[in-house]
This record gives C-alpha cells, sequence and structure tokens, in this order.
C-alpha cells in the first residue's frame, strides 16, 4: 500500500538569517514576536499592531481571523497602557484568545511585544 503524501507547503514572508516575520503553512498564518521602537509601551504597541496588521495583509488575511495573540510585557504596570491600544485596534465584533504574561524582552528597550496566530480563510 503506498503512504498519501501530504502536498502543503510552507511559504516564509521576511524571512532572515535568524527568522521569518511570518509563516503560512496551511490555511494559518504564525507571526513572529513583533516589536517597537518608541519610547513608551503607547507608541511601541501601536507600532508592533501596525506590524501585525502588514504581515497579515501580505499573508492574505486580517486581524478579524486572529485566532490567538500572545503579549509580553516587559513591565505588567504597564497593561492598562497596552490594552488601551489593544482595544482601540482589535476587531471587537472577533476577539481572539489572548494572554498577557510579564518577561524580559530580547532587548532592555522593547517593552512589548506581540505574538499571533490567525486563520487564512
Amino acid at each position: 500500500m503506498q503512504k498519501k503524501v501530504n502536498a502543503m507547503t510552507v511559504k516564509r514572508i521576511n524571512p532572515g538569517p535568524l527568522m521569518s516575520g511570518a509563516v503560512v503553512h496551511g490555511n494559518t498564518v504564525y507571526l513572529s514576536g513583533q516589536t517597537g521602537e518608541g519610547a513608551d509601551v503607547t507608541t511601541q504597541a501601536k507600532e508592533c499592531l501596525a506590524k501585525v496588521d502588514a504581515l497579515l495583509a501580505e499573508a492574505g488575511t486580517d486581524k478579524s481571523k486572529i485566532l490567538q495573540t500572545l503579549v509580553y510585557l516587559k513591565d505588567m504596570g504597564n497593561f492598562a497602557e497596552m490594552n488601551a491600544v489593544w482595544k482601540d485596534w482589535i476587531d471587537p465584533a472577533n476577539t481572539p484568545a489572548r494572554a498577557t504574561s510579564q518577561a524580559e524582552l530580547a532587548a532592555p528597550h522593547i517593552l512589548v511585544e506581540f505574538t499571533v496566530i490567525a486563520a487564512l480563510d
């Protein structure tokens, strides 16, 4: 009996030497952690979410199809500030599963990071 081969392809968006900005497999897109360069959490969160919008669009989807978001904050004292940006950005009719945690991020100036998984259809 011949084994069935799964012919799904993997598409890498903005690939780099260490990671891709996003990876599409099947009907799912996985975004790497998105960070911003601003001086405060509000500015960084807005930059992060603009990057999320751009990557989702490049993958062929949008924020209404987000399945899960993980938010990492350097300081949980900034939760309300980050959440205000999130509330202004997210589609209220299509809120995803979400968790927020405190983390030591990759560089001292990074205050917030978002990782996203979204559907394509």
